[in-house]
């Protein structure tokens, strides 16, 4: 038997044997009540304190010979495996079945039991989290080795072309040494992004608005549906559209007012990124007007106030909150955009403020990093993971601001 083979097996028994301890731990609870006796909890609370005791020893034990088969330690053959799984689930479920008496408190048993399996669901979250901040972390550190931090944060030229000869310990005598100046490359994810909301924002929230407070309930049904199919199209389909169509437009359009444009531009992923994310900051601005009360609604329009003064003094200051959270919402699928840049944009570090130039942003540079052929351990490699820990750093002030804005703005309308 294989080890793929093992949780087939084990799913496939566990369930049948959970479902079966479930129904025999509350009949044993059932006929103890009709006895006379008066249980501390509702027979349901014993059955899943038998399935906990049945499940619970069975799992864990596969866990750990899981694990220590992947670690190289020792191998347990699967078919004892499985007998010890099943051997610990049979005596936890006779375990548990002798605890169904009268003053055996099952209902806090498994509230305790659903408590802890609700915290370990959050550390892993919290873990998760955590690990991916510090292999950024690490990989960065190494590379600020190498790199100064003031020289990456600071410098205007990314020009990486001979850092292979570093990590490769050859001789860099009479060459350019390679330039990490990140400057250029988040001025343009930047410009792109500011593009982008200035497009999706007061689109995404204007919609918002008429469907929430304008429009009918039938029109609202057929008009969010329609929007929200935006979200669904494949990005490569955008940088298409943003490549051959909105390029040229661009071009053409500057031409004419005496301009000279890219056909490689920040402006065309601006535009077509700023339509992508339209129901993003739509739909969930849709969703927090709707939930503020009605009540508000009336008492301003008893006041005497018009349907317009309501929705801009009373609906939208009670919405906040969420109209910020959908906007930071779009700002990080704006930032974390790479096929319309790669597509539209190109892939040139160009420190401008001309939206009509090419540019390029960070998730293009790193997954130019990541999918080279240079050693993992070069310079230029792990560029990548120092592109994506100051980007993480600005993320975390961004939300950081957002939050205590939120926070203020709440006191001030509650």
């Amino acid at each position: 038997m294989l080890y793929s083979d093992l949780f087939f097996w084990l799913f496939g028994g566990l369930i049948p044997l959970a479902i079966t301890a479930f129904m025999v731990a509350r009949s044993k609870a059932l006929s103890t009540e009709q006895d006379g006796a008066r249980l501390h909890s509702r027979t349901g609370y014993y059955g899943w304190y038998a399935v906990i005791w049945l499940a619970t020893p069975a799992v864990v034990s596969g866990l750990v010979f899981s694990i220590t088969h992947m670690l190289g330690l020792f191998t347990v053959p699967a078919p004892m495996l499985l007998a010890t799984m099943f051997t610990l689930g049979c005596a936890g479920l006779v375990y548990s079945l002798g605890h169904i008496k009268v003053e055996f408190r099952a209902r806090e048993k498994v509230e305790t039991f659903a408590r802890a399996m609700f915290i370990l669901a959050a550390s892993i979250s919290i873990l998760t989290t955590l690990g991916i901040v510090l292999s950024v972390v690490f990989e960065s550190v190494a590379f600020f080795r190498v790199i100064s931090f003031w020289d990456f944060i600071t410098g205007t030229k990314w020009e990486p072309d001979t850092a292979f000869l570093i990590g490769a310990g050859r001789d860099t005598a009479g060459m350019t040494p390679p330039a990490f100046g990140s400057v250029p490359i988040f001025a343009g994810t930047f410009m792109i992004t500011g593009i982008a909301m200035l497009v999706a924002v007061p689109i995404g929230l204007f919609s918002a608005i008429y469907m929430s407070e304008y429009a009918s309930h039938t029109a609202r049904g057929r008009l969010k549906p329609m929007l929200e199919i935006l979200a669904g199209i494949p990005t490569v389909v955008y940088g298409f559209f943003a490549a051959i169509t909105i390029s040229p437009l661009i071009v053409k359009a500057a031409t004419l007012f005496g301009l000279e444009a890219d056909y490689t531009n920040a402006l065309a992923p601006g535009l077509i990124m700023g339509i992508m994310i339209i129901p993003f900051m739509s739909s969930l601005s849709d969703d927090v007007i709707n939930a503020v009360p009605q009540a508000l609604r009336d008492g301003s329009l008893a006041l005497g106030t018009t349907k317009s003064e309501t929705i801009r003094h009373i609906v939208l200051p009670a919405a906040f909150p969420g109209i910020v959270s959908a906007f930071l919402l779009a700002i990080s699928r704006a930032i974390g955009e790479t096929m319309i840049v790669v597509m539209a944009a190109g892939l040139r570090p160009n420190l401008t403020a001309n939206p009509l130039e090419g540019v390029t942003t960070v998730t293009v540079k790193i997954v130019e990093a990541l999918t080279g052929d240079q050693e993992f351990d070069s310079a230029f490699t792990q560029s990548a993971f120092a592109l994506g820990f100051v980007l993480l750093f600005i993320t975390l002030i961004l939300n950081i601001v957002s939050t205590i804005v939120v926070r203020k703005f709440k006191q001030r309308y509650e």
